[in-house]
């Protein structure tokens, strides 16, 4: 018996329902990878995207992908080169600020699970094109929050949303409450600095606990 063929869509979609948030990472330090990790996945926050924002994002990524438990992916992607550079370091998943045909091509051509950043209904329309059907609603709170959301959803039934940018711990269950929204992304969870792992894990509990309201 042979085993399935590889389905990025499906994978994607299971990443998006392993926790109400995937937490948003800007690690400026490879030592602090593990500890972190390990504090979110204990926490039950095991989806993880690590944006390529600082020089030490790569090593961050390869640093995770060890710890068991994490589902690591790389965020921030913005072309091929990146893409490729975060699938080498062992990212599972890959998360894009917008969508272009070529990156979204790329994407599909490497089968690797893709969430990409869309704003407004060209992009949602540009990724069904591409046959995408997850995507992140980025910047959620800019683009304006969830009564947008909730618009843009209401014609392309067959999409889901991962609402990024501007989300927090309080906010975070009103946008759960849309139907098309399957989990949130955000900051929040991890602060600059010294990781304190306690709080980190604290801050994790509870955001696993997140229901709509």
């Amino acid at each position: 018996m042979t085993d399935p063929a590889p389905n990025p869509e499906a994978d994607i979609a299971a990443v998006m329902t392993l926790a109400p948030v995937i937490p948003v990472l800007v690690v400026q330090e490879a030592a602090h990878a593990r500890p972190i990790a390990e504090a979110l996945v204990a926490g039950g926050v095991p989806a993880l995207e690590v944006t390529l924002r600082t020089p030490a994002a790569l090593e961050v990524i390869a640093e995770m992908a060890g710890v068991p438990g994490a589902m690591v992916g790389a965020g921030t992607v913005t072309n091929e080169a990146q893409l490729d550079a975060a699938i080498t370091a062992g990212a599972r998943f890959i998360v894009s600020p917008g969508l272009t045909e070529r990156l979204g091509r790329a994407a599909i051509e490497r089968g690797i699970p893709f969430l990409p950043g869309t704003a407004n209904a060209a992009d949602i329309m540009l990724g069904l094109d591409l046959g995408l059907t997850r995507f992140k609603f980025f910047p959620a709170e800019a683009a304006g929050g969830t009564k947008a959301l909730a618009a843009l959803a209401a014609p392309f039934f067959q999409a889901r949303f991962c609402p990024t940018g501007g989300v927090t711990q309080a906010s975070a269950p009103e946008w759960l409450a849309i139907p098309a929204v399957t989990c949130v992304g955000g900051s929040w969870l991890v602060p600059p600095g010294e990781p304190d792992r306690a709080a980190i894990e604290a801050r994790a509990r509870a955001a696993a606990g997140l229901r709509a309201v």
